[in-house]
């Protein structure tokens, strides 16, 4: 493996992300701390404790995954993108590395950009609300799992794209509702029956669930269910990547 070539893509994604620190890192950090602000202070102290959680504690969470997963698609998505715009994406898939080593590079920048923004957040979190995190290791395998599972969906998105039109449509017509309604703000299980039921459908539950879980021990579904299936997500994405180089597709023309 061209570990050398992996290093080479990755500084240099991280490289453009620390020039842009204000919109990379800053930017969605405050429109967090907003989050936390209008629903954890103004609105949470209306709120009662949900399942003996202060409602400004109960969605740190949900908060903390909302921006994880907008932000892990969007930076891979523009970071495979624009070799593509400008071109450059040909000397890449003509020097002699895999594209196991292009994988690595883009998605583990990315998902180094969702984690450091991830913990940013859990750290400022603690300044808001009394946060109590009961299984840390847990928490830091759903945080990275995440990352990298959206990362690659991003990279794939980054692909298929033509236009940066594109790049957002999936990231604000998809990810964005399925993280809203996943249990960000809420527990699937103040939902009637039939609502409850359709929500088990929402992939971004069992992702938000088991996240929860490592903070409070509190969980919509078992931890093995949410742990199973964002591992099958991974795969599949990997599998995905997989067929577009194989296949060449949207890279050889």
């Amino acid at each position: 493996m061209n570990l050398r070539a992996v290093a080479a893509i990755y500084n240099f994604e991280m490289a453009r992300t620390f020039r842009t620190i204000g919109q990379s890192i800053a930017s969605p950090v405050i429109s967090t701390v907003l989050y936390f602000v209008v629903f954890g202070s103004a609105i949470g102290s209306r709120i009662n404790n949900i399942e003996g959680i202060s409602y400004g504690a109960f969605i740190v969470p949900g908060l903390i995954m909302l921006t994880v997963l907008s932000q892990s698609v969007s930076n891979a998505s523009f970071g495979i993108y624009f070799p593509r715009f400008t071109g450059t994406i040909y000397e890449l898939l003509s020097a002699p590395i895999s594209f196991v080593e292009v994988l690595m590079g883009y998605v583990g920048a990315a998902a180094s950009k969702s984690l450091i923004i991830g913990l940013i957040i859990l750290a400022t979190s603690s300044f808001f609300v009394p946060l109590e995190v009961r299984h840390p290791f847990w928490m830091l395998t759903f945080l990275v799992l995440t990352c990298l599972s959206f990362s690659l969906l991003g990279f794939i998105i980054g692909i298929w794209a033509d236009g940066f039109e594109k790049l957002q449509l999936i990231p604000l017509l998809i990810i964005t509702p399925l993280a809203f309604l996943g249990g960000s703000f809420y527990s699937i299980r103040m939902l009637p029956g039939i609502w409850r039921q359709i929500s088990l459908a929402n992939p971004v539950v069992y992702l938000i669930s088991g996240f929860r879980w490592s903070f409070y021990e509190q969980a919509d579904v078992s931890l093995g269910i949410s742990l199973a299936m964002i591992l099958i997500f991974l795969m599949l994405g990997l599998v995905v990547v997989y067929w577009i180089f194989r296949t060449g597709y949207r890279l050889r023309n």
